[in-house]
């Protein structure tokens, strides 16, 4: 529901600093400042969770500190979104076809394990603990996984007819992501040893290594490649975030010079460099899976603002925006409702 409502507004507002645009339009300043902030607040805290991964699976291959390999690779990302846009999302693109091919080849694999297995009884059966409960916490831990569709809507500005490509993006990144993490999610919860995949510092790779019997050394490389994407794709987000708010005149004094692109490579290298050092910090400070709930609540207050300014844009217009209205509506209450429930789990 909130993928269509970003692919609306996108195709009337596609600028840098998205949510933050949506919700100054449909809120008015304060609560755009507010979403701007809080994607920023997302973007860094999620790369810092990605970069502990990749520690993780470093330190199965090569048994360097988690918390090194971590910092590495923060390094490593920040120097290659501070070359350009142009180099950045090549960078990007040619990882997630790896990324997205290793897992296609994991879930091909396990396939057969869900032939084998009772699928509803196993995997579609509630627990001791009932039905509602789980699917809620499982539903608020999802929306981290899924971060990074509304990235799009952040860099519709560098890219060409953002009103036709950008939607549609969002919408194939989405359906992709859907299909593939419902198999593997599947096959994980089948297999009769996933709890040692739950408690895995590699969970690819354990993954792998159930379903095939082979070595995993292969996927726990092409997992730690792959998550330098994730990584790369939420600093260049929420760098670009800040140097459309800066732009906006919605960021107060000091905070304006991120407005400013470096004249030779033109990113907002100061922006950027202000993100990789907040993500380094996290990475030094929070554990990694308390910062993955924090993600997912701020998120899903975020996705309320941008539901809710749908609501009220299209209210005051006609057209597109206008017949989809009520969708931002239906959002909004399922966001709240999901932030409402984590935040209860929290405290």
């Amino acid at each position: 529901v909130t993928g269509v409502s970003y692919m609306k507004l996108v195709r009337q507002f596609p600028r840098a600093g998205g949510e933050a645009i949506y919700v100054t339009t449909g809120l008015g300043a304060r609560f755009g400042r507010l979403a701007g902030l809080g994607v920023v607040v997302t973007g860094t805290i999620s790369s810092a969770v990605v970069a502990l991964a990749f520690g993780g699976y470093l330190k199965s291959l090569l048994g360097i500190s988690q918390t090194v390999g971590a910092l590495g690779i923060v390094t490593v990302v920040a120097l290659v979104a501070s070359l350009g846009v142009r180099e950045s999302v090549m960078a990007a693109a040619f990882i997630t076809l790896i990324e997205v091919g290793t897992l296609v080849i994991v879930a091909v694999i396990g396939f057969p394990k869900l032939a084998d297995a009772n699928l509803a009884e196993t995997v579609f059966t509630a627990g001791d603990d009932g039905f509602i409960s789980p699917v809620l916490t499982g539903a608020v831990v999802a929306f981290f996984a899924f971060i990074g569709f509304e990235d799009i809507a952040n860099m519709a500005e560098e890219t060409v007819d953002p009103g036709r490509t950008a939607p549609r993006a969002i919408a194939w990144t989405l359906g992709i992501s859907i299909v593939v993490y419902v198999l593997l999610a599947s096959i994980a919860v089948v297999l009769p040893d996933r709890a040692e995949i739950v408690e895995s510092d590699a969970p690819m790779a354990a993954l792998f290594e159930s379903v095939s019997g082979r070595g995993s050394d292969a996927v726990s490389t092409v997992a730690s490649l792959a998550m330098t994407n994730g990584i790369l794709v939420q600093i260049i987000m929420a760098s670009r975030v800040l140097f459309g708010m800066a732009s906006e005149k919605l960021l107060p004094g000091p905070l304006g010079a991120l407005g400013k692109v470096d004249a030779e490579r033109q990113t907002p290298m100061r922006a950027t460099l202000l993100v990789a050092a907040a993500v380094s910090t996290l990475v030094i400070l929070v554990p990694l899976g308390r910062l993955a709930r924090i993600t997912s609540l701020v998120t899903l207050g975020v996705f309320t603002m941008v539901n809710l300014s749908l609501f009220m844009i299209g209210g005051r217009q006609e057209g597109d925006l206008h017949r989809w209205r009520y969708v931002g509506l239906v959002g909004a209450a399922l966001a709240i409702a999901l932030a409402f429930w984590e935040f209860t789990t929290l405290v």
